[in-house]
């Protein structure tokens, strides 16, 4: 069982009072690779072997090994296991052939898994609606993500989301009534009149 850590890093804002909350910065940190002993410092916990790297902007990670199995085995011992799993994980992603699967139109795109007391997502696409203004309750006061026809407060949708924990994303935005259509996609940097449009259209 791996169990990456992430340091979030100091606060870039923060206000007093009533306004809004705090930022953090969060860097996301390097990938784990294979290592010479001068290059990590190996503590132990309990079941956990600690991999902490000299470079700070790798990721730390607790790899559980089992208390029994630690007491047997010397650092080096612990990083020849370690490296043989950076490798074996390496090859395992480079020969990763992934292909994204949505859910069929009409069949539910999201379920709720009872005994993680949250939704998920049964694909790897989600067809969805961020709904504002006047369809979002009084009350709530903040958009909504609207999936299948049930709203999600931000809150939810990211813990939906978290079942995806690791994973990169691409948000495409496309007309409402255009769900269930394939967008084009043009690399570009959007005009400047562009911006100035779309700053214009969210004050109003």
């Amino acid at each position: 069982m791996l169990a990456p850590y992430r340091d979030f890093g100091p606060p870039i804002c923060s206000r007093v009072g009533a306004g809004p909350a705090i930022f953090f910065a969060m860097p996301l940190p390097k990938q784990p690779y294979v290592a010479s002993p001068d290059q990590v410092r190996i503590t132990r916990k309990g079941d956990y072997a600690i991999i902490e790297y000299a470079d700070s902007t790798v990721a730390t990670t607790h790899l559980k090994m089992g208390a029994d199995l630690l007491a047997a085995m010397t650092d080096a011992e612990v990083l020849d296991f370690w490296n043989e799993h950076i490798k074996v994980r390496q090859a395992l992603s480079d020969s990763f052939d992934y292909t994204a699967k949505e859910i069929p139109v009409g069949k539910p795109q999201v379920e709720y898994f009872e005994e993680g007391d949250q939704w998920v997502a049964r694909g790897g696409i989600l067809r969805c609606q961020i709904v504002t203004d006047a369809a979002v309750p009084v009350e709530l006061d903040e958009p909504v993500v609207s999936i299948d026809g049930r709203d999600f407060t931000v809150a939810e949708f990211i813990k939906l989301l978290g079942g995806y924990g690791g994973w990169g994303m691409r948000i495409v935005f496309v007309p409402e009534d255009e769900l269930k259509v394939q967008p084009k996609i043009r690399v570009q940097e959007p005009a400047a009149e562009e911006n100035d449009s779309f700053d214009k259209k969210q004050m109003q």
